[in-house]
């Protein structure tokens, strides 16, 4: 059959680390992948301004063009992959190659995170496939798993380590008790950070994937401007310690739950117990929990970035979009998941409505009296004690006091810690994280 037909014809946009592993996978797989997708799937032109860099990178047998826009008009290319990154060009590129009948391939997690919902429309009217198992956990096939996997099941969670620089940092910082800035200089002399790295520190990065999980988890239209979003740059070793002590590791999650009243949505540094396999996920690795009704929890593990692993998503894609490029469009696996008039229309939960178990942590005057006036303040406001530890060396007068909560609504812990920083008692905030049991 793949002598017959004519081979599928890919434009590729950006020969940076994945452009170039995606060139390399594509060449050395040659063979495989065509007996896999049933044509040879060849790259033939190539958008990327840096054209001599480019020559050397893919030989002569390829077109290359400094202006993109060249190759989403091309009407000789059949699947454009959009690999530049960013949401501006990018956007336009996509939209392009959309209004050109071509199919798209793209790693792009922030463009689709806040311009998915157009960007899908769009492809459905024009007939053509939008694929983006790239853009989320690198090389995990996160999203055919959920989109095709667990079609079965009505999904309850998901949970995931899904950048690999903020775990990377977390895991030297309690491996080897270093501060964050340290850590953090020597994951970008190593190359596992950005020069810039405020996207990964701060949680975006996690966030832009997670609101792809959560609307293919769910059936909702993509809305990253509702998704809670807290980085790892305020984290203190002194938790770290702590957490540790009490049996929980500290990682950067992504979680999204459904929940009676809507979804929630939020990426933040969470305690984790030690003996979930997901605690235990170090280094810059990715790691995926999803639960569902039917199937229990089930854990996806690998490399979330670097140039074949990524690469390797995307000639997935290739693959899936090449075998389906003569199906019916409307009886291709929809974008997100769900039929596309079938999407709910279920609010994001505000982080105040949100129910998690909370660690706290308050530098107090070691005197009688202070844990009663805490215990009733938690009380009052519905919240329950699990566990509490006394840490010794806060100082002669002071005491670290911990508290583990039990399940508590947001909104509660938050006036529950307004008053009892108004305690005299109380000599510093209160350092507060949630805590997931994900079981």
């Amino acid at each position: 059959m793949t002598e017959h037909m004519e081979p599928i014809r890919v434009g590729l946009l950006g020969l940076g680390i994945v452009g170039g592993g995606t060139f390399n996978v594509l060449a050395r797989n040659a063979e495989e992948i065509a007996r896999r997708a049933g044509r040879r799937i060849v790259v033939t032109k190539v958008g990327e301004r840096d054209v001599a860099r480019a020559r050397a990178r893919v030989g002569n047998d390829v077109a290359i063009e400094a202006d993109a826009f060249a190759v989403v008009r091309d009407p000789d290319i059949d699947i454009v992959v959009e690999l530049i990154g960013g949401v501006t060009v990018a956007r336009e590129l996509v939209r392009e190659a959309i209004a050109h009948g071509k199919h798209v391939v793209t790693a792009n997690k922030a463009l689709l995170a806040m311009h998915g919902n157009e960007i899908f429309a769009a492809a459905r009217e024009k007939g053509v496939m939008v694929a983006f198992e790239a853009a989320v956990a690198g090389g995990v096939p996160i999203i055919k798993a959920i989109r095709e996997g667990l079609t079965a099941n009505r999904i309850e969670w998901v949970a995931g380590i899904i950048n690999g620089t903020t775990n990377y940092i977390l895991s030297e910082m309690r491996n080897r008790g270093l501060p964050f800035q340290e850590v953090l200089a020597e994951a970008q002399r190593l190359g596992y950070a950005e020069a810039d790295p405020t996207f990964d520190i701060e949680g975006v990065d996690a966030a832009h994937k997670l609101t792809l999980l959560a609307s293919m988890a769910f059936g909702i239209p993509v809305q990253f401007s509702r998704a809670h979003i807290e980085g790892i740059t305020g984290l203190s070793g002194v938790d770290i310690k702590h957490a540790e002590t009490l049996g929980y590791r500290i990682k950067l999650l992504g979680i999204t739950r459904r929940r009676p009243d809507g979804i929630e949505l939020r990426v933040h540094p969470t305690l984790v117990p030690a003996d979930r396999l997901i605690a235990n996920v170090e280094g810059a690795m990715n790691a995926i929990l999803v639960h569902g009704d039917a199937v229990g929890p089930t854990l996806y593990y690998g490399q979330g970035a670097g140039e074949e692993p990524t690469a390797s998503a995307v000639v997935a894609d290739l693959v899936d979009v090449t075998r389906l490029d003569t199906a019916d469009p409307n009886h291709r696996v929809p974008h997100l998941a769900f039929q596309p008039e079938a999407l709910a229309d279920l609010p994001i939960l505000d982080i105040g409505d949100v129910r998690s178990s909370y660690y706290l942590r308050l530098l107090v005057a070691d005197q009688p009296g202070v844990m009663a006036d805490i215990a009733r303040i938690l009380a009052d406001n519905g919240i329950s004690i699990n566990a509490m530890i006394q840490s010794p060396d806060a100082g002669e007068d002071s005491a670290d006091i911990i508290f583990l909560t039990h399940e508590a609504v947001e909104r509660d812990v938050d006036r529950a810690i307004e008053l009892m920083q108004q305690l005299d008692t109380v000599r510093s905030d209160v350092v507060r994280l949630r805590m997931e049991h994900l079981a």
